[in-house]
């Protein structure tokens, strides 16, 4: 999304001014700001002239306010600074990336602005349940802890704290193949059930030992990710890694900080990918091309779990899973990962809904940072809502205990939309609750 004049006319006044320097920001970061903020679009404004009234005032080097603890927190986004503040270039980078211009990324959260609340009045309100059901699991709430690559690079105890929050707030948890934590130590911190998500390796005999292996944890679906199978171009992170100078053989072979970058099955560079180690490999089965629909049959077929795909956005995708006897859909792309489609997940939402023919649970993902944009997906026909950068930002930032709290924030609010709009259960939420913006 181009930057429009008048904010074009800012940064071009503010690039002049050592200010620019005093806020420790380049010109292109800057106008990442302004133009593709995850906070409301005037917030980097804001957060900058405030900066230079306050410089003004005492000459000296000002950084926005951030919270000291979770508890400080007013809503998600307050984690976000903190969290880039404490984090390596490369980490954040890996973690704030998306492909090409990041476009996707933005188109995300924007999606959710076209559609406006039809709030309702004198309704009984007092009780709300927000509780929802996957593969025979009650849970008292529809929002999903997608799986992200790697945590161990944004807290020490990774993914072991998120089951925990997970655990203490009990929450459906989705678990990488590349995370930093095995499937087992998973299930067994969350202290019960946890998705185990695909990648797929280039020998289907590691893939098939993969899904035996979650399948024996205790894993009762296996999440195919589809949205990646062309690759992406993650420049985002690849610019931040360049700024990071740490020499990191600790994490990664030849010692160059690019948390995430790989899910070949290689022992030597695997050391804190425990999912992707340890089978055997004297029997390969080497495919030729990328996975297609046959493919998911072969997963279906080599599994008595459940089987959902992630990153389904179109609705001949969605009638072809059901044709294909998928289980569920994560309606994706990736957290804008994926494709450079600019195309929002909850603008696809409604097409999957239509392909899917109410034979298909439906998880929609990507750009949701409030309880109101959970409403709104699942008005559109989502039964569950995915996060991802919410959860890591909290946990970056305080560990456990800002993930619980980033879990607290997002129900909260979703209860609180419910009752404006005059909906006790997930059951009444539907379209004649919104309305195009």
């Amino acid at each position: 999304m181009p930057i429009d004049p008048a904010r074009r006319h800012f940064v071009t006044l503010l690039a002049g001014s050592p200010l620019l320097a005093a806020l420790g920001l380049d010109r292109r970061a800057l106008e990442r700001l302004i133009a593709g903020a995850a906070r409301p679009h005037e917030a980097p404004l804001t957060i900058a002239q405030q900066a230079i009234e306050a410089a003004g005032a005492s000459g000296a080097r000002m950084q926005p306010t951030l919270i000291k603890a979770a508890s400080e927190a007013l809503d998600v986004f307050d984690f976000e600074p903190v969290a880039q503040q404490t984090l390596p270039p490369a980490h954040w980078g890996y973690l704030a990336t998306g492909t090409d211009d990041d476009a996707t990324i933005r188109a995300n959260r924007a999606g959710y602005e076209r559609w406006a609340l039809r709030p309702r009045r004198l309704i009984d309100v007092g009780a709300v349940d927000a509780s929802v059901s996957f593969l025979g699991t009650r849970y008292p709430t529809p929002i999903v802890i997608n799986p992200v690559g790697s945590q161990k690079a944004f807290h020490a105890q990774g993914e072991v704290a998120v089951a925990r929050a997970a655990k203490a707030r009990n929450h459906l948890m989705v678990l990488s193949t590349v995370a930093t934590t095995s499937i087992e130590e998973a299930i067994a911190e969350r202290g019960g059930p946890v998705w185990f998500q695909l990648y797929h390796q280039t020998d289907w005999s590691i893939t098939k030992q993969m899904i035996a292996r979650a399948e024996r944890a205790g894993a009762p679906a296996i999440v195919f990710t589809v949205d990646l199978l062309g690759g992406s171009n993650r420049l985002t992170m690849t610019r931040e890694a360049r700024r990071d100078t740490r020499e990191c053989t600790r994490c990664h072979l030849g010692g160059a900080p690019l948390p995430g970058v790989s899910g070949r099955v290689d022992d030597r560079d695997n050391r804190r990918k425990p999912n992707l180690v340890g089978y055997d490999t004297t029997r390969r089965q080497l495919d030729t091309g990328t996975p297609t629909w046959a493919y998911v049959d072969r997963i279906r077929q080599a599994t008595k779990a459940k089987v959902w795909l992630k990153g389904i956005v179109t609705e001949e995708d969605a009638a072809l899973a059901v044709k294909h006897g998928v289980d569920g859909v994560f309606v994706s792309n990736h957290g804008g990962r994926a494709e450079n489609s600019g195309r929002a997940t909850v603008t696809s939402l409604p097409e999957v809904v239509r392909g899917a023919a109410g034979k298909l649970d439906i998880i929609c993902d990507g750009g949701v940072r409030r309880g109101v944009d959970a409403f709104k997906a699942l008005a559109l026909g989502a039964k569950g809502v995915g996060i991802g950068r919410p959860y890591i930002w909290g946990l970056a930032s305080f560990g456990q205990e800002g993930v619980e709290t980033v879990l607290a924030l997002l129900r909260k609010e979703l209860e609180v939309t419910m009752k404006q709009c005059g909906a006790t259960s997930l059951a009444q939420i539907g379209r004649r609750h919104i309305t195009t913006a």
